[in-house]
């Protein structure tokens, strides 16, 4: 049966425009179609398209009009509720395609999070958790020793400390001390065993090191109360390198030098966009996905996680965060744009992962609002880099990008506050409180 429209409210801010009739019932009686002008691996859903172009402004309209040129991505996930509370999951999408490069950034922290969640699980020690305090040795420049932890209540580095930071603020370190607890050999083939087939975790963020550096994983100590619970040494990932031929831009500055050529990504993060949004939907709704995607993570598991990935910084305390470096919304992307006065809906929580490096853009989120009982997710990708020369630090973010997310966000959720339901979801299972 064909997609029903649900009525789009017009009495909102941004003052929505409604499509013709004739327009929807054309649009809801087709499939899946594929972009004309972008290749045949290109998907885009009618129904998204004519809801996105019904409301976008002139500077949305200009990337919806050249999504290659922005190497736009867009996956949004309508949401419905049985009698019995069971979800189910339309997803619709925007010059989608899987085999399309972009950097995902800070966004692979999430599955590196999910890991190493998974490998204090499976290593089945007595009194190891995710709060047990965890010391890392160095082996080489720029991966210091870490014996503590000023941020945390008690003065340690943690499992779930490094998560906390991870989701707060996108904490760089965090995310590579955990890429080595986990290892990298051991992160690709568990991401892969999975079905995330295309997700690539070849390096720690924001440090440069080789390769053969970033295959060295520094040892691992947990300890409890002086006594050593398990001891990990240096590691090594011998496996070979999926083979890649992924170029961005047209020129990229390397040292003081520029290069005329696309910059090479071949040997960097990959991490697609629907692989990332399944990955949330297995921390989300794990009973919605195959086993074989899920992470083992227990119910406490679940509820840390639903807490770290929502709250805003102003709710931390360990860590605590100055507000004119961190304000609230700053790893806000969809909805909020990260903006640094964002009027935050205090009913609404986003339980997300973005990330944002050589002028991607990118985020990964859950949304619920518990005051109208709505819900679903919401991923996107853009690139914003107008001369296409990567290094030189010259993207238009605020410009371009920001904006465009927090309209996105805005757009869906004032859709989804209109579309109708059958049976409104019980959201109380993400109802955590967000005060560490």
């Amino acid at each position: 049966m064909p997609h029903r429209p649900a009525r789009i409210l017009v009495t909102m801010r941004n003052r929505f425009l409604l499509p013709s009739l004739g327009c929807l019932l054309l649009i809801f009686s087709c499939k899946t179609m594929r972009m004309a002008d972008s290749g045949p691996s290109f998907h885009t859903d009618p129904f998204l398209k004519s809801l996105l172009w019904a409301h976008a402004d002139t500077a949305m309209r200009d990337i919806l009009q050249h999504p290659d040129r922005y190497r736009l991505q867009i996956i949004y996930v309508q949401i419905d509720r049985d009698s019995a509370g069971r979800p189910s999951f339309r997803r619709y999408r925007y010059h989608e395609n899987p085999a399309y490069y972009f950097y995902p950034a800070s966004t692979v922290k999430l599955p590196i999070a999910l890991a190493a969640l998974e490998k204090v699980h499976r290593l089945q020690i007595p009194g190891l958790d995710k709060y047990t305090p965890m010391f890392t040795d160095s082996i080489m420049p720029g991966t210091p020793a870490v014996t503590q932890d000023t941020s945390a209540a008690n003065g340690l580095p943690s499992i779930a400390q490094y998560i906390r930071k991870i989701f707060l603020v996108s904490d760089n370190d965090a995310a590579n001390r955990l890429y080595e607890f986990v290892g990298q050999g051991a992160l690709n083939r568990l991401l892969h065993q999975k079905g995330y087939v295309r997700t690539d975790i070849l390096h720690r963020l924001n440090i440069s090191l080789t390769e053969d550096q970033n295959r060295h994983s520094n040892p691992v100590e947990f300890r409890r109360d002086g006594r050593v619970l398990y001891s990990q040494p240096e590691m090594y990932n011998p496996d070979p390198y999926p083979q890649r031929h992924d170029e961005v831009g047209e020129g990229y500055i390397s040292g003081a030098k520029r290069i005329d050529q696309p910059m090479d990504f071949s040997q960097k993060n990959r991490a697609p966009l629907a692989e990332l949004l399944t990955m949330l939907q297995s921390v989300i709704f794990p009973a919605s996905v195959p086993a074989e995607n899920r992470f083992d993570l227990d119910e406490s598991d679940y509820s840390f996680l639903y807490q770290a990935m929502s709250a805003f910084t102003n709710e931390s305390r360990h860590p605590a965060y100055d507000m004119q470096v961190f304000p609230p919304a700053s790893v806000k992307f969809l909805m909020y744009g990260a903006e640094d006065t964002a009027h935050i809906l205090p009913d609404v929580r986003i339980y997300n992962k973005p990330g944002w490096a050589y002028g991607f853009m990118t985020d990964v989120a859950y949304v619920a609002d518990f005051k109208h009982r709505v819900e679903f997710m919401l991923a996107a990708t853009l690139y914003a880099n107008r001369d296409e020369v990567l290094n030189d630090n010259h993207y238009e973010m605020d410009e371009v990008a920001k904006p465009f997310f927090r309209q996105l966000g805005q757009l869906i959720y004032h859709y989804e506050l209109s579309r109708p339901r059958k049976y409104l979801p019980d959201l109380s299972r993400y109802s955590v409180s967000n005060k560490d």
